[in-house]
């Protein structure tokens, strides 16, 4: 195939606005010295014809074939930073280095012809020889102009390809001795050069296609063009390439090899363009679908608007920011929101994540950062309050009382932590309540009896499907206040697996010198806490971590008597029932007399709810009479309250009036209140065995045997025989079996019991003791003194022993409990036995 004489139109790269520079102009910006722009880098179109550059096109096509031949073998060089320059390629070219405007000038003064090398690092600032490749095109600048600061802008054509023999010169510029590469021979023509010519058009379609552009006159240029080499040319002058890929195609001789390698190029950005085109049609489709949902939020917005049901409402994002501004935040929380509300500005409302930001906002906009309510600090009518809503509980009304006299003269104080221990039903819970309503504080309360999950308390972290903030920060919101009565019910009851220990949470939350900056897991910033007051309940002690119960002030609430169950039935039980039952308090009487028969004989508790069981049941019966037709007034009696309510279950005759030897009663402590224990020994023929039964702990068994010590060591003392060890076996037993017993209060009713055994001497009846001994016969302390003492006076004692110890707990008993017994302080297990078997004498 030869080549054709006719000239072809050159391709004309589009000229890009002056303002856009390539890399090497933004690295060197304001260096005036080295800046030959590249501009010949592809527009938007890899292929382009400028159709107004008609007249440089008629120019070149009358000089080119003249250009050619008269091309010297010594020629100024133009360095070029990241354009290759291909043979029939027009492109404008920026100089302003001053070697390279010198190039330019001395190529005008003489035949106009440059040989323009492209560096092989676009960063060099003043190349050296070195720093070139050898290869490059001898170009004709075809007009020249120069700029306000001194550079000048060319327009050049490439002629031919030339390859550097020796450089001559490198100052004041460089000048190099070329040798022209002649243009090798078409190769014949052949199925696969035609296929690879039909792939090079083909591809070069598909890529304008991609860009949007117009194809028909470019490819009305491709198709006239036959010859492989200059087709390979025509289309490398116009692809984005890397700088060494353009110089490996600029250096290959061979026409099919040189198209083979523009095709692999062309199949390349054939890719890229099919990419870049997927991501934009995604993307448009993204911005479609947001633009659609903006017209028609816009539009619901204004029918709302004519409905009246929307008014002027700003929209989320600016209601989200006003929120934030109007709640008072800490400055380093209000900076968090911010900045949670610009990422929520950035993303799709309809994400996921959007909509988890959008739940964190509205919990940190709700939450009271600085809102409190005012406490009343009225201290008589607090306590008025508190005397209407319980009765009796002086120790805990009076702690009360105290923390208002300190906020009142110190507003600025920290809230207690307060614990309050006592057996069910006694109103520890109620409790709580009335002292939020005393203080005019809002009341919130948490129940944490079987609270297994750590999350229960500090919160679930955001990256959980659903979390949540924990019980405590949920509280806060709920009462809109950041000082509420917080009540955390049954403290004693919590649990632990492996989703943590709550009660190790409740660690920083308890401390009023740590809770100021507590920190829920899904806030993740810090709240005050110091100023809510915080009241736990227990029935127990025992379960509690001492780290937990090291942080609270504990007081004790113990059970009710008689007298005091009597008067708050009155007072409270009977008008509250009379009420749920449909009676009024007229309807439904009933006497003190009743009561106490009701308390005696049908329950037995520290607390009120048996009580209040029974009292509803008698409400009940008496409704139904209501009911039938009846008119009342409706009145409980002594005799109708057993045909009422049953037959008693517990009745007065349990009580022995004498007691066989070997048996004594004794007072025991329970999570429910007071009890009597009946502890009996038997002495058997035998060798010295102690047989212990009724389902004892080891505490107990312990005191057992301690006492069969100290009855050997004083048997003399007692008139028993010194040898009873060797000759009796001794089995002591607690009544009711399947009821677990322990602890060292009960050593000197063993001792007793055990001496009237082996003494075979009675002990009085209405004698009951409590103690732990020593093997020295001491009697030690012992705790619960006032729940015994209640014990002892329902079961109808008239004589209680304590440990001289526990004189001091006297206090907490009531003095009309006082009166009706006969306490006893002792100090040595000897003056039990005297005291114990001796008849009680009648004041």
């Amino acid at each position: 195939m030869k080549r054709k004489k006719t000239p072809i139109k050159p391709l004309v790269l589009k000229k890009k606005s002056d303002e856009k520079k390539s890399k090497s102009s933004i690295k060197n910006r304001g260096n005036d010295a080295g800046n030959d722009q590249g501009l010949n880098k592809p527009p938007v179109s890899p292929l382009q014809v400028h159709h107004d550059a008609a007249d440089l096109i008629d120019e070149a096509n009358q000089n080119l074939d003249g250009a050619e031949k008269n091309i010297p073998t010594t020629i100024p060089v133009l360095p070029v930073r990241d354009i290759v320059v291909f043979n029939y390629m027009i492109l404008p070219l920026f100089v302003g280095r001053e070697k390279s405007v010198g190039a330019v000038e001395a190529a005008m003064t003489a035949s106009r012809h440059i040989l323009v090398l492209t560096q092989k690092d676009e960063a060099t600032e003043n190349p050296e020889h070195g720093d070139l490749y050898r290869t490059g095109t001898v170009c004709m600048i075809m007009r020249m102009l120069k700029m306000p600061d001194g550079r000048l802008k060319v327009l050049v054509q490439g002629l031919s390809r030339a390859r550097v023999k020796n450089f001559i010169a490198s100052d004041p510029f460089h000048i190099a001795e070329i040798q022209k590469i002649e243009e090798a021979p078409s190769p014949q023509e052949s199925p696969e050069l035609e296929a690879l010519i039909r792939n090079s058009r083909e591809q070069s379609e598909k890529i304008l296609t991609l860009r949007g552009i117009s194809s028909t006159d470019i490819m009305g240029v491709l198709n006239n063009v036959e010859e492989p080499g200059r087709l390979a040319d025509l289309i490398a002058s116009n692809l984005r390439m890397k700088v060494h890929d353009a110089q490996s195609i600029l250096e290959c001789q061979d026409p099919t090899e040189r198209l083979s390698l523009v095709s692999t190029q062309l199949t390349q950005e054939v890719e890229v363009a099919s990419m870049q085109n997927k991501i934009q049609t995604m993307a448009k489709e993204g911005m479609d679908k947001a633009q659609r949902d903006f017209y028609l939020r816009e539009q619901l917005k204004a029918i709302k608007k004519e409905l009246g049901e929307s008014g002027d409402e700003l929209d989320e994002i600016e209601q989200i920011r006003a929120a934030i501004k109007k709640a008072k935040m800490p400055k380093e929380v209000r900076t968090e929101a911010e900045k949670q509300l610009r990422r929520l500005e950035t993303m799709h409302p309809e994400s996921s994540e959007a909509s988890v930001i959008r739940t964190y906002l509205d919990w940190m906009t709700e939450l009271p950062w600085k809102k409190a309510s005012r406490d009343r600090l009225d201290i008589k009518e607090a306590q008025v309050i508190l005397n209407e809503d319980h009765y009796d509980l002086e120790k805990v009304k009076e702690r009360i009382l105290e923390y208002l006299s300190v906020r009142k003269l110190n507003p600025t104080m920290k809230g207690p932590i307060l614990c309050f221990v006592g057996p069910p039903g006694v109103g520890k819970t109620s409790l709580g309540r009335s002292i939020a309503r005393s203080l005019q504080r809002k009341f919130h309360r948490i129940s944490l009896g079987g609270m297994r999950d750590e999350a229960e308390i500090r919160g679930h972290r955001r990256t959980y499907i659903g979390s949540m903030p924990g019980r405590i920060i949920q509280g806060i919101k709920q009462c809109k206040t950041r000082n509420p009565v917080i009540m955390l019910d049954e403290i004693d009851k919590l649990g632990n697996d492996f989703r943590g220990d709550p009660s190790s949470a409740l660690l920083e939350v308890l401390d009023p010198e740590q809770n100021n900056t507590f920190t829920d897991h899904y806030l993740n910033v810090p709240f005050d806490l110091s100023k809510a007051m915080f009241i736990c309940t227990a029935n127990v002690l025992d379960t509690i971590p001492r780290p937990l119960l090291d942080r609270m002030e504990v007081i004790s609430i113990t059970g009710y008597t008689e007298h005091e169950k009597v008067k708050i039935a009155c007072r409270y039980i009977v008008p509250r029932q009379a009420k749920e039952n449909g009676l009024s308090e007229d309807e439904f009487q009933i006497s003190d007399k009743v009561l106490g028969k009701v308390i005696r004989e049908y329950t037995r508790e520290a607390g009120l709810r048996n009580l209040e069981r029974q009292v509803g049941k008698l409400c009940r019966k008496m409704a139904r009479k209501k009911a039938e037709g009846e008119e009342g007034p409706f009145k409980v009696t002594v005799r109708n309250l057993d045909k009422l309510l049953g037959p008693p279950v517990f009745l007065e005759d349990e009580k022995e009036t004498t007691l066989p030897p070997g048996v004594a009663i004794g007072l025991a402590w329970t999570p429910v209140g007071g009890e009597i224990l009946h502890i009996e020994v038997s002495v058997l023929p035998g060798k010295g065995k102690l047989i212990l039964t009724g389902k004892l702990g080891d505490v107990m068994k312990e005191s057992a045997q301690a006492a069969v010590s100290f009855a050997r060591s004083h048997a003399d003392v007692y008139g028993i025989d010194p040898k009873f060890h060797e000759k009796q076996d001794i089995h002591i037993h607690v009544p009711a079996g399947a009821t677990p017993k322990d602890g060292p209060s009960a050593g000197v009713t063993l001792v007793t019991a055990l001496i009237s055994a082996l003494s075979n001497n009675p002990i009085n009846a209405e004698t009951a003791m409590t103690g732990e001994i020593s093997l020295r016969g001491r009697v030690l302390p012992v705790g619960g003194i006032k729940e015994k003492i209640l014990a002892a006076v329902s079961r109808g004692m008239k004589r209680v022993l304590i440990p001289s110890q526990n004189s001091k707990d006297l206090e907490e008993v009531p003095e009309d409990l006082r009166k009706k017994l006969e306490i006893i302080p002792i100090e040595r297990i000897e003056e039990v036995w005297p005291i114990a078997k001796s008849p009680i004498e009648e004041k």
